[in-house]
Formats: structure tokens, sequence, C-alpha cells
């Protein structure tokens, strides 16, 4: 056995951090400068869901399935988002969307005991921290979870979700199609909208796992209700981020864009999770510092450590450790052809 080591899993934070489509740009100003005060200090103003950070319960719902008032960040126990966990590497295609059968599969090519994962930490490696980037790849194209990952990480009774991409939940399942009262169907890659270019990749019928309305019309109000029923039980919309509200209505907290060297950490090999947010009074999530203690012998070998070079100033190029968007894109786009 090798000696301990920490594998850091965390984008680093700047101002020119990308950032969900509407969350404001941080602002970093110098109160004082060595040069002046003999001290630096900086004041900082931003979102705290902004690059690697913690959800707490309250983020996303009022209440939760038990009926209590959903938890703010200070009510959660201090290790919810630390303890053992294991890494699953998801085989998905560009924009799918992934299922409890893709994290079965996951756990069978593992060797994953899903009897062994309560009270666990899952940290799901889909590839999409390789695209981290002010990007329509990264936001608009990302594979995300949706209901029935939910449901699956209620069921296995996991206590926290790391996910490497720009949400607990598919995009689709985001305000970036017609979810929530923000609903900004945003424009895609090819100057159609999102909606239209999922349903020309997809069908119609994929499309409806997405909206409210397209899959009552297309399935009835009863399939709909034993779907997303339990949600819009407790005053939620059940397509909009759903897997956000299956786990934090049920206690289970979860880390969004999850990153750094995040390759290094083998799949099905179980390690130390470290993440702890602001121990923040009424907060709805907190920025954090992921890490991952684990005997140096297990780490994957030949990964380069990962570098950064935000807004598009190193996007893809082999010296930034990251991947194509644009190949992304093109994997997404030709996939019919």
């Amino acid at each position: 056995m090798g000696k301990t080591v920490f594998v850091d899993l965390t984008h680093p934070f700047s101002a020119e951090i990308p950032r969900w489509p509407y969350f404001d740009k941080p602002d970093i100003v110098g109160a004082h400068s060595m040069a002046k005060g003999g001290v630096l200090t900086q004041r900082i103003t931003c979102t705290m869901h902004t690059g690697t950070h913690c959800d707490a319960p309250r983020h996303v719902m009022e209440y939760e399935f038990d009926g209590r008032r959903a938890r703010y960040s200070h009510e959660m126990p201090i290790d919810a988002y630390t303890g053992q966990a294991v890494v699953l590497k998801i085989d998905i295609e560009p924009w799918g969307l992934i299922t409890d059968k893709h994290l079965d599969a996951a756990c069978e090519k593992y060797g994953i005991n899903q009897a062994d994962l309560e009270g666990k930490i899952i940290c799901l490696n889909t590839g999409m921290h390789r695209l981290f980037d002010d990007s329509k790849a990264y936001y608009h194209y990302a594979a995300g979870t949706g209901v029935e990952a939910g449901k699956w990480f209620v069921k296995n009774k996991v206590k926290c979700v790391a996910m490497d991409g720009q949400a607990l939940d598919h995009p689709l399942h985001t305000a970036m199609s017609l979810n929530g009262m923000t609903r900004m169907d945003l424009l895609g890659a090819t100057g159609d909208t999102l909606i239209n270019e999922y349903k020309k990749l997809f069908g119609e019928e994929a499309w409806a796992e997405f909206d409210k309305f397209d899959y009552i019309r297309l399935h009835g109000q009863e399939a709909y209700d034993e779907k997303f029923g339990d949600l819009e039980a407790i005053g939620c919309w059940g397509t909009w981020e759903p897997c956000h509200k299956q786990m934090l209505g049920h206690g289970i907290v979860g880390v969004e864009n999850l990153g750094g060297d995040l390759d290094m950490i083998p799949p099905g090999v179980w390690f130390r999770f470290n993440c702890f947010p602001l121990r923040w009074y009424m907060g709805d999530g907190s920025m954090a510092r992921c890490s991952a203690e684990i005997d140096e012998d297990l780490l994957v070998k030949g990964v380069p450590e990962r570098t950064y070079k935000y807004c598009g100033t190193g996007y893809g190029e082999p010296e930034g450790n990251g991947a194509s968007g644009l190949e992304y894109m093109q994997k997404l786009f030709n996939r019919n052809k």
C-alpha cells in the first residue's frame, strides 16, 4: 500500500469562472493592497452556486417529502457532504438522460453491490468536467440525470451525489428549456431552440420526459402522476429539476460541477470524499473545496494534472487537459447520420 494523498476535485474559482446561463459574474474587489496598506484583502460578490458547490434542500423546494420545511445549509449534518465514496463512470451519449438503468449498469461493471451504497457518497464521472468552460457544449448539451436517477439514489439510501456536470439534472429539466418561471428556451448551436434541436435528434416522445404538458398530452395524466406525482403532491413542478428534488426532498444532498483531477480516481474503488460547505445560517448552498483522500497506489496512471484556461483562452487545447466542445457537439449532431 502507498501513502495517502489528496486529489483536488474542484474547479478553480476566479472572476472569469464559467457560470450557469443566468448567474451573475463574480465581482472581486481589492479592498486593501500590499503597496498601500501592507495587507491584501478582497471582497467577493457572487451567487453561491458558482463553480464547484453544494446544494441544500431549501435551494429548490419549500417542503421535503416527510412534510417538514425544507432545510437550510446550517441544518444539515456537518458530514452531510463528506464520507466514504465511490466513482461511477457513466457510459452515456452526448445530451443523454441518465436513468436508473445507467446506474445499475455502472454498478455491475465496477463490481459495486448496491446494498453497500447506504450512507455513502456517489461521484458521477460522465466526462462533462473536461468540457468545463463558458460554452454551449458544457451547459446546453450536458448529459444529466432525471427523475428515475433521483428515485434510484433514494432507493439505495445514499447520502450525497456529486455530479461532474452543470447541475444534478439534465439541462432540459432546468430553466434552460421550458421548466420553471424563467423558462429561457435558449437557442442552441444550430440557431434553433434547444427544444427543437432535441426533438429532431431524439424524437418528441423522448423530449416529453422534460416537459409536464407534453408528457401528459402523449402519455396521459395517470402516467404523469405515476412518475412525477410524489413531487406534485409536495408542491413541486414535476419535470422541473426532478432529480434535485427527489434527492434533496429525502435529505440526500448534492454537489455540482465536480472537476479538478476527477479522472485520477478509479471507478469502483472506495475512497474518502471531503467536502465542507460554509456553516451558513439559512443558506441555500455554498461553494466548497472538494477532494479525494486515497491511497496513492490506487490512482489511475498516466492522467496529467488538470490545468485551466477559462473563457475560451485554452478551451480544448492539449495543455489544458480538457476536451474539445466542438468535437462533442459534432458527435451529438451527427448521431443520426
